[in-house]
């Protein structure tokens, strides 16, 4: 279970799972894959990364084995992601406790802005196989 683009991503936040569909949306050639932190394979993935437990307000994002967490890993995924969004990879060049600082406070905020589900999202049958 390896696959080549891998976003990791809280299954129950509302944002977590608009960005998921987000991307869904946007990437025609399927190229990225999406495991919930909550499933039992996300548990393994972070059991095989040496991650005993991802903080779940952290997005990850493994590719070509290297992983990517906050701020990193959503400006690499818009840039994997083409088109216009990888415009926003620009925004590397802001030191990286810039960028983490705001990606920590729209973290925290999350739940109360967006809201929480019960349970991780179930794929619709045409995406399933985009998720581990």
């Amino acid at each position: 279970m390896n696959p080549d683009r891998l976003i990791i991503f809280d299954g129950v936040c509302n944002l977590c799972n608009g960005t998921v569909r987000f991307i869904i949306s946007r990437d025609r050639k399927k190229r990225f894959k999406f495991l919930p932190l909550q499933s039992e394979a996300g548990h393994e993935m972070l059991s095989t990364l040496s991650l005993t437990q991802l903080n779940q307000s952290t997005v990850a994002y493994i590719k070509d084995g290297i992983l990517y967490q906050k701020s990193a890993a959503v400006l690499n995924i818009l840039r994997d992601l083409g088109g216009c969004w990888k415009l926003f990879y620009g925004l590397v060049v802001v030191p990286s406790f810039i960028r983490d600082g705001i990606y920590d406070i729209v973290a925290r905020k999350r739940n109360r802005w967006f809201g929480r589900r019960d349970s991780c999202m179930i794929p619709s049958p045409d995406i399933r196989e985009r998720f581990l």
